[in-house]
């Protein structure tokens, strides 16, 4: 079905056509954004789960100070974890990837500075990595 264009769409398009005039730029507010959206990664493997959790509260308290949006906490899926050969501790509780969360979301210096902690796609780790959004500095 084809249309007719109407005679006013027809005078909107000429004067178009023939204006020198410059077309603003939509995209640069968006180039803006997409450049002002910082993303760092730390990665965890073969960090104990003390010095894990130091590593990433000196980190994440270091990133907010910079203005950094997104961090990927690289933790591995503790697929190579020795945990499981000692019958008296819990395989899941000490693997990295569900005990730095844990510690992140009950750290009070953190807390305050953390937005939302979500699990990372598939291609930037999957289960072996989780995404912690960080809130901006008010200024």
């Amino acid at each position: 079905m084809k249309k007719k264009i109407s005679s006013e769409d027809l005078k909107v398009w000429k004067k178009f056509t023939s204006s020198n005039e410059a077309l603003y730029n939509k995209d640069i507010n968006l180039k803006k954004k997409q450049n002002s959206y910082i993303v760092k990664k730390i990665d965890l493997h073969g960090f104990t789960l003390e010095s894990a959790n130091k590593k990433v509260k000196e980190m994440l308290l270091s990133y907010y100070k910079k203005n950094v949006s997104k961090v990927i906490i690289i933790t591995g899926k503790g697929l190579r974890s020795s945990k499981e050969k000692n019958p008296y501790v819990s395989k899941d509780l000490s693997l990295l990837k569900y005990s730095v969360p844990d510690f992140l979301r009950t750290d009070n210096n953190l807390k305050s500075i953390i937005k939302n902690i979500s699990k990372a796609e598939i291609e930037e780790g999957g289960g072996g990595a989780f995404y912690v959004y960080l809130k901006k500095i008010r200024e």
